[in-house]
């Protein structure tokens, strides 16, 4: 009769080999080129067709002048910029937007009504973090931002749009800033 290995001894063999196996390749792993990661910039989707990108500046612009005093949102039409300013008159958060194609007038306006979650806007895309602040033509106006984080698409003729649009993450930051009655100061 011949002797046969335990099941446990074929086990432990097997075992101990693809673990030699996995330390091999491992060695020859490190040996080899490593990988490095390459910025790139995200290509403009779509969406924004011919739009201009908001760019973010190196340094804030400063605060325009005659948009008031405390704390504050305040909207360039001219730079198409919005500044979170706080209670002592600094800027926390700058940045570009996209405006619709009825915009306030230069002035002081108080935000009023609020909306979170995801609605559609009258330029048919899915928008959020809403913050009216005016009217103007029976048009509302309000910052928002695209759910997808798209710049609005060229307006239909005769269409009249009263969303200010801005990237996601700064639609996050104007949401959380611009609670109701929060003083909202349009300059040229």
């Amino acid at each position: 009769m011949r002797a046969v290995p335990a099941p446990k001894v074929w086990v432990t063999g097997l075992t101990a080999g693809a673990i030699a196996a996995v330390v091999v390749l491992a060695v020859q792993a490190d040996k080899g080129q490593k990988p490095h990661a390459v910025a790139s910039r995200p290509s403009a989707s779509a969406s924004a067709g011919a739009h201009p990108t908001p760019t973010k500046s190196t340094a804030p612009a400063a605060i325009p002048d005659g948009s008031g005093t405390g704390r504050r949102v305040v909207y360039s039409l001219g730079r198409k910029t919005v500044w979170l300013v706080d209670a002592s008159d600094a800027a926390r958060r700058t940045f570009a937007v996209w405006p619709g194609t009825v915009s306030p007038d230069p002035g002081t306006y108080t935000v009023g009504a609020r909306t979170r979650g995801a609605i559609t806007g009258s330029d048919g895309v899915k928008i959020e973090h809403i913050v009216y602040f005016s009217a103007k033509s029976g048009v509302n106006v309000a910052f928002s931002n695209a759910v997808d984080g798209a710049s609005p698409p060229p307006a239909a003729s005769g269409t009249q749009t009263g969303g200010i649009r801005m990237r996601v993450a700064d639609g996050t930051a104007l949401w959380t800033f611009a609670s109701a009655g929060t003083k909202v100061a349009v300059v040229k």
